[in-house]
């Protein structure tokens, strides 16, 4: 059996230059320029342009982003869903749920 653990080892930099690099790769996909996906976001070309070389956007920037490209249902995931890191803890939350539920009765 293999007992090696996986580790994410990203830096928040790294996800940031990832994310930007798959918008390119879509605004590609679909023969846009990014002046053309700039407008298309309501955002300045420079700004576009740093976030594309960078990784560096606001919150907003990146929805505006994720808008024009019909991919704004993409964040609708993000942190929606508690991880656990064993069944014991799955089960400690479904006993705490429990617990709750019968003061509320």
């Amino acid at each position: 059996m293999n007992n090696i653990i996986a580790f994410n080892v990203s830096s928040p930099n790294d996800v940031a230059k990832q994310i930007a690099a798959r918008v390119k790769a879509r605004r590609l996909e679909l023969n846009l320029t990014q002046e053309g996906l700039a407008a298309r976001s309501g955002m300045k070309f420079a700004t576009y342009r740093r976030f594309e070389q960078t990784g560096e956007i606001s919150l907003r920037g990146l929805l505006q982003i994720g808008f024009a490209l019909n991919a704004l249902s993409d964040f609708d995931a993000l942190f929606a869903h508690k991880q656990y890191q064993s069944l014991d803890d799955v089960l400690s939350e479904q006993d705490l749920v429990r617990k709750r539920g019968r003061k509320n009765e």
